[in-house]
């Protein structure tokens, strides 16, 4: 199953009832991720009026299509890392069952996260919620593979450290660079900056979190016609076009809410601050993905722009928008977790 064409697929869908309903979650999931996670790249450009809500929004879509695409060509190791994440046993029917209960987690625990305005991570949510179904599937820990959830604890440090430390060098550096320079004159500069670096921050985005979701999407598929092994797959742009496409639509509809708290209520920006945050945050995220370690969008950009503002003085940061965050942070791997261990049994038990 080397090839795989749009209409092999919808042929697939219609033969396999559960594969329509998995696919159907986990476009939810993408859509959710682009309502969520996505408008943290085009935040900062956005809130320091550099391009329109409008303009960033179409830019978004199609620098995540190009991430999908020209990253999965690259370097597949974040697609794999998660694949590899959880052992859901041998039976591919309960299989796609748990698959199904982890999206359906996901999107529960997203939206409630979007009620609040509080940005989330889909990717720490994706981990948790395929654990808890995993754990769920095989009364115990030994769907867990823990090389490689050591990965995400490495992300974690990895995404503070750099975003954090990133935007604060090169934060620091412009200011002292700009110090004796009327600041008006740098503004053009700073705003193609921003602009392509909101570009850099949404190919990065569909690098990182693009090639997550296909990853669930084939498994999906390979699921329902009984193999549990996704070795020798190719990603068919097709689906990646879906993807990039769908996450437009779900950044266009709920992306507003997410840019005023990332990009206006945590830290109030200049241009050449933008730029600092997105250049940091898109670098952290490059390293990462090339590493194949999965990271948090979400968490590099806001670290990246915390890093930031400590260069004006610590007092410049929002903490209570911080700490907002952070709690969102370290809440979903065991509330969406236990969703998706609590939404698979109880779809074990009815399907």
């Amino acid at each position: 199953m080397e090839n795989i064409s749009f209409l092999y697929f919808i042929q697939q869908m219609g033969e396999h009832p559960i594969l329509l309903v998995a696919v159907l979650l986990t476009l939810g999931v993408v859509f959710v991720n682009g309502w969520t996670d996505a408008p943290n790249a085009i935040a900062t450009c956005v809130s320091t009026r550099c391009i329109s809500v409008e303009k960033a929004i179409l830019m978004a879509a199609v620098c995540n299509f190009l991430g999908v695409l020209i990253m999965s060509l690259v370097n597949t190791k974040v697609a794999m890392t998660i694949k590899n994440m959880v052992n859901f046993g041998g039976n591919t029917r309960d299989a796609m069952i748990a698959l199904c209960a982890a999206m359906t987690a996901i999107v529960i625990w997203a939206v409630g996260a979007w009620y609040f305005g509080i940005p989330t991570s889909e990717s720490h949510a994706l981990i948790a919620g395929l654990s808890g179904a995993a754990i769920a599937l095989q009364g115990g820990l030994g769907g867990i593979n823990p090389q490689e959830w050591l990965k995400v604890i490495y992300g974690l440090f990895l995404s503070t450290v750099l975003g954090f430390g990133v935007g604060f060098g090169i934060c620091k550096l412009l200011t002292i660079v700009l110090h004796n320079v009327n600041r008006h004159k740098t503004e053009p500069f700073f705003t193609g900056g921003q602009i392509a670096g909101g570009a850099a921050m949404a190919f990065m985005h569909g690098a990182q979190d693009g090639q997550k979701f296909l990853g669930v999407l084939l498994l999906g598929l390979y699921l329902a016609n009984g193999m549990d092994n996704t070795g020798g797959a190719v990603l068919p742009v097709w689906m990646m076009l879906l993807c990039s496409v769908v996450m437009g639509v779900g950044t266009s509809i709920g992306g507003k809410k997410i840019i005023k708290s990332v990009g206006m209520d945590m830290v109030k920006l200049e241009k050449f601050q933008g730029f600092s945050a997105d250049v940091a945050a898109a670098f952290g995220i490059l390293m990462s993905t090339l590493w194949g370690i999965p990271v948090s969008t979400t968490h590099m950009k806001t670290t990246a722009i915390m890093g930031v503002g400590a260069v004006k003085r610590m007092s410049a940061v929002n903490y209570k928008v911080v700490q907002d965050m952070v709690l969102t942070w370290v809440l979903t791997f065991p509330g969406c977790g236990i969703i998706g261990y609590i939404t698979a049994k109880l779809f074990l038990i009815l399907l």
